[in-house]
Parts: C-alpha cells; structure tokens; sequence
C-alpha cells in the first residue's frame, strides 16, 4: 500500500513540494503519494480530517495554514511551540496529530552547508512575521555572538526578541536602531515579493559577510541585488526551501534524502521558466 501525504495551502497550485518529495522518494526507494490540496480557508481542520480518513499519513502546511496548523495539534515539537507554527503534520499510530515546524532547520542546514559560519557571528534579521518567529530558535542553538531583530514597527520586533531572550543574546527594534557591520544578514521580510528594499545603512556587511534571503526566483531579489553590490556573499531561500522538506520526509519516511540533486533540480527549473 503506497502512504499519502500532501501539501495543503490556499493558493497552491505553484508549490514545488510534489515535484521535491517525488524526487526524494524516487532516490530513497520510499512508495509514497504526494500531492497538493487547496484546503478551504474557512475549514483547514476539516481538510485535514478527511485527508487522514482517505488514508493519507502527513502533510506539509504552507500559508495561509501554518497557524491553524499548530492549533489542531494533539502534540507539539519544542520547536514549534516556540514558533507558534506548523508546517509539519504527522498522523500517529495512535490517531493522534503530531505538529513540527522545520523551516529554521532548514535555513540553519542551508546556511552551514554552504559554509556560512554561525557560531559566534553577529547575525541581523530582518522582518518580525511568522517566517522569523520560526528560525529564531534553530539559529539562537548555533550560539552566535548576537542577534538582533529589525522590523518596520520596532516594538514588534522587541516583543517577538523578549520571546527568546532565554536562548542566547537577542534583541529587537527599528531599522533605525540597525548598526552593522554583521557577518550574516537574513531577509525575512515580504518586501522581496514587492521588489521592495527595506531601509539599510551602507555599512551593514563586515569583511566577507553573507546576505540571505529567505525569498527565491529565477533573478536575485532586490535585496540580494543591494547586498551584492556592497560586497556579500549571496545565497537565495531555495536551498531552504528543500532543506525543510527533507527535515519533513526524514520524520516521516525516517531516511534523509541528499538534497544537492533536487536544489539542482528547482534551479534549472527556475532558469527554464
């Protein structure tokens, strides 16, 4: 009997995550069924429901549903109780519905994988949204020298800091209380979707420094752009993105797929369209 498992969002359509767990299963030898379900934006619990009375065994949950994603949850990682997100459903033997988030794992493994020193940087994020809250605590585990949090609204960003201040040096504020030099910069904001730029001072990168953004396209985005120009080593979110699906299928499936082959993969993808 092949197991089911799914995305569910609302839009869809455009996930990548069928065309990621199709390739893990494909390397690993795992008989699995994974498609993507628009669930409604009114019932996400239902959706969920009669997915596991079909037969189906776990989900991955993008937006707008990571947040009814945790409240639905019998069990809970530490993980996610910290992020207030799922984005990681697993049915367990008993019925029950475990919850996890693996999105700051896999922008931690992205990061250390492609050599970006984390243990004891000075580390800027940038936006105090949920994709933030959910890579606060995997990166603060790396015990960097500091980690400070910018946001538009400069209370938000010290209320979601005051959050974590158990798990190492963190703060939060304005842009205007940005002062760099840092040796890794993430952009957590929207404003890539935008083409926006959030305001910057000149002086953000040290000496071999990294700019990250949790965004990906075909094209660097604007941010990428701008770090770029002042010298930064530049990586894109793709490789987060397939990180955490495979952090996702090795919970579920219990063997860790090679990611390298199908980042590749999503970038030729990319540069196709």
């Amino acid at each position: 009997m092949i197991d089911r498992y799914c995305v569910f969002g609302h839009p869809v359509a455009h996930s990548r995550s069928p065309i990621i767990h199709a390739a893990f299963a494909e390397q690993t030898g795992e008989a699995i069924d994974y498609t993507a379900i628009e669930a409604p934006l009114d019932d996400f619990a239902g959706a969920w429901r009669a997915f596991v009375a079909e037969g189906g065994r776990g989900a991955n949950v993008t937006v707008p549903f990571k947040e009814e994603a945790f409240r639905l949850c019998d069990t809970l990682s530490r993980r996610a109780q910290r992020a207030r997100a799922v984005n990681t459903l697993i049915l367990g033997g008993n019925g029950e519905t475990y919850g996890d988030t693996t999105d700051g794992v896999g922008l931690v493994r992205d990061l250390v994988d492609h050599g970006v020193a984390l243990e004891g940087a000075r580390i800027l994020v940038l936006g105090a949204g949920g994709a933030v809250r959910g890579v606060l605590e995997p990166l603060l585990a790396t015990r960097p020298a500091s980690l400070f949090v910018a946001n538009r609204t400069a209370e938000k960003a010290a209320e979601l800091a005051e959050d974590f201040t158990d798990l190492g040096d963190i703060a939060g504020g304005g842009f205007d209380a940005v002062a760099g030099p840092f040796d890794v910069v993430i952009n957590g904001t929207s404003a890539s979707l935008a083409g926006d730029l959030p305001p910057l001072p000149e002086d953000l990168f040290a000496a071999g420094a990294t700019a990250y953004d949790m965004m990906y396209g075909a094209e660097p985005t604007v941010f990428l752009q701008w770090a770029a120009e002042r010298g930064a080593r530049c990586r894109d979110g793709l490789g987060m993105l397939v990180e955490q699906a495979a952090e996702s299928f090795f919970q579920w499936r219990g063997k860790r797929p090679d990611t390298a082959p199908v980042r590749e993969l999503l970038r030729r993808s990319l540069s196709a369209s």
